[in-house]
């Protein structure tokens, strides 16, 4: 190697690979350069057929509009426009469903009501929710807005439905369906008006038989732009059932302005008012109550036991304060518990308060309500042995009672719109007050002879509140039409009470001693059942006293009593009204004492030769539940 020399005339050396690396980039080259060209052309393609698809779905929408906005306007209120937005130049409607799958089901044992695989009611329960259940919906939206029951099985229940559907306003959709039996009372009326809202078969329902509708009873409501209607408007497109509340022409007025009491001394005192889940009831008392000389809005309060959205809503429409309770115990002992807790509550929110007003959301009250107990709450401070002060008389029916000037003393306590003490409730019975394992009745409670303690309340001779409730735990339209329907009621709204003072202990005493001695003692042969047991006076003579005595060996004898009762036809399931073994009533515009011997101490007034009467029941094995 060391003597080798380059040829000068050799050729360059070229190697083979670079060659074919050459060859290699220039065939990748073109390659590529025909991909792009590919690329291009498919990216460009894609692009057209986007603006194609926009285009064609811009003229869709467009022509879409214009379809819908036709429809509307051919349909009138069939759809509801909810808001209406402008985006770029396009309107945009929310509009509410067009349409609704409904599902009812009506059987002997079952009874469901499914709204676009949504079940809004279901009853299977044994021995529960039998009659017609009725369910208002919105025609807009669907919602539900009322739900009741019927139970058409009994009295009356038939009227109350028809009453319910004709306070339902135009165009709302309404369901109904029987659970096991709703005809033996769904009179001739009723159907009738079934047949008016589309039933074809509302005639010929028989007993037991199944049957379900679905009918549509339309109209927006142009009311003036104030607090009141922002209420009824966020009430009526919600709830359903309250008649002229929602209607367009002539709705019922949510302002009351009633007069005023002169010396009103419960002014300061607040009003509670026990409500549960039987709203139309509650709306009744409200309008009573609000409606009443001297009502305060900011003094009521409205305690719901549970959390029941129609109720508080009601409570709302009617711009006032409403609490809902969570609901402890059962039965009697829920109820117990929610009053409890209601009269805590109404002391703690008014801690000056000395007093509060209890009303139930089952009562009318009269538009003297609040003047009766501004004249009597003098009475609780002046008298230590008065229990409480009451708007209702157990005993003052239609013929037992027509003086609105006169006051008793009982020693029962019968609430139905009452005044409660707070030194009585703070000091003795919130601490004593049943636990919510015992299914106690609170006024049986209350009644008990070692919560009481010998006092006695005040009551009128006529009530000033009506209970006109038919449904309840210890309610029925039989027992309302049989109790309470004839319960004489004031109509005067400036009753003024006579000789308040008289019904204080000792002066009450007075009282009775010289009304006995000025007595005339009725024929004891006679039967009290008898028409003519209470003389007949010629027209326009009145107030004469009359007395019988009536065999009562103790304190707890009340068989003879019942069946006088029963002959009356006033409350007969139990004593009640009576002070000290006596009771006062007003029969044909007289006085009447019925005095039980030998127990009460007004038996020293029994003539020698007065045989006192003595009734057994028909049945002494019969109860009453």
């Amino acid at each position: 190697m060391d003597f080798w020399q380059p040829n000068p005339r050799a050729e360059p050396f070229i190697p083979k690979r670079d060659v074919n690396l050459s060859r290699l980039n220039k065939f990748s080259k073109e390659i590529l350069t025909k991909n792009h060209i590919f690329n291009k052309f498919f990216q460009t393609l894609l692009v057209v057929i986007l603006i194609f698809t926009i285009g064609i779905n811009m003229i869709f929408i467009l022509d879409t509009s214009q379809r819908l906005r036709g429809e509307l306007n051919n349909f009138g209120s069939s759809f509801v426009v909810q808001d209406e937005k402008e985006h770029g130049g396009f309107v945009v409607q929310d509009i509410m469903p067009a349409s609704l799958t409904i599902e009812v089901l009506s059987s002997q044992s079952r009874v469901t009501v499914t709204i676009d695989g949504a079940t809004i009611l279901e009853d299977g329960e044994k021995g529960e929710g039998r009659g017609i259940h009725v369910v208002v919906l919105n025609q807009a939206s669907g919602s539900v807005m009322s739900q009741r029951l019927f139970d058409t099985y009994s009295l009356h229940e038939d009227e109350a439905m028809s009453l319910f559907l004709s306070m339902i306003s135009d165009g709302r959709i309404i369901i109904f369906a029987i659970k096991d039996e709703g005809t033996f009372q769904l009179k001739t009326a009723a159907r009738n008006l079934l047949g008016r809202l589309g039933s074809r078969h509302a005639q010929g329902l028989s007993w037991r038989d199944m049957w379900a509708m679905v009918t549509q009873k339309g109209s927006v409501c142009a009311w003036p732009d104030n607090e009141e209607n922002k209420r009824r408007l966020q009430f009526c497109n919600r709830i359903e059932g309250y008649g002229s509340v929602c209607s367009c022409e002539e709705p019922a007025s949510l302002t009351f302005n009633p007069e005023p009491v002169e010396g009103n001394n419960v002014i300061n005192v607040p009003v509670v008012v026990i409500a549960s889940n039987r709203p139309h009831y509650l709306y009744r008392t409200l309008r009573s109550l609000l409606s009443a000389r001297g009502a305060q809005k900011d003094m009521i309060t409205v305690f719901i036991d549970g959390y029941f959205e129609e109720p508080l809503e009601v409570t709302k429409l009617l711009g006032l304060r409403g609490i809902q309770h969570t609901p402890i115990g059962y039965k009697n002992s829920r109820i117990s518990q929610h009053y409890k807790a209601s009269f805590s509550a109404i002391f703690n929110m008014f801690p000056k308060a000395q007093y509060a007003i209890v009303v139930e959301e089952d009562l009318d009250v009269s538009e003297d309500f609040f003047s009766f107990f501004s004249q009597t709450v003098k009475l609780l401070e002046m008298d230590p042995t008065i229990y409480c002060i009451s708007a209702w008389n157990d005993l003052g029916y239609e013929e037992t009672s027509s003086n609105v000037s006169t006051l008793l003393r009982v020693e029962t306590m019968p609430g139905l719109g009452w005044i409660l003490s707070r030194v009585l409730y703070k000091n003795e019975l919130e601490s004593k007050w049943p636990t919510p394992e015992k299914m106690w009745d609170w006024d049986m409670w209350m009644r008990l002879s070692d919560i009481r303690k010998g006092r006695e309340c005040v009551i009128p001779e006529v009530s000033r509140t009506f209970h006109f409730g038919s449904s309840g735990i210890n309610m029925n339209s039989y027992f309302q039409d049989r109790y309470f329907k004839s319960h004489s009621f004031n109509t005067q709204p400036h009753a003024k009470l006579q000789n308040i003072e008289t019904i204080l202990k000792n002066k009450y005493e007075e009282l009775i001693n010289n009304i006995i001695r000025n007595g005339t003692f009725l024929n004891y042969t006679k039967s009290p059942c008898d028409d003519n047991f209470i003389p007949s006076q010629p027209k326009g003579s009145s107030n004469k006293i009359y007395i019988f005595f009536i065999k009562m060996v103790d304190s707890k004898d009340f068989e003879t009593w019942l069946q006088v009762a029963k002959c009356f036809k006033i409350w007969d399931l139990d004593a009640r009204g009576y002070h000290k073994g006596m009771w006062r009533l007003r029969i044909k515009q007289h006085q009447l004492l019925v005095i039980g011997y030998p127990f009460s101490p007004y038996s020293v007034y029994k003539p020698d030769y007065y045989i006192p009467l003595n009734l057994q029941p028909v049945n002494k094995d019969a109860t009453v539940h």
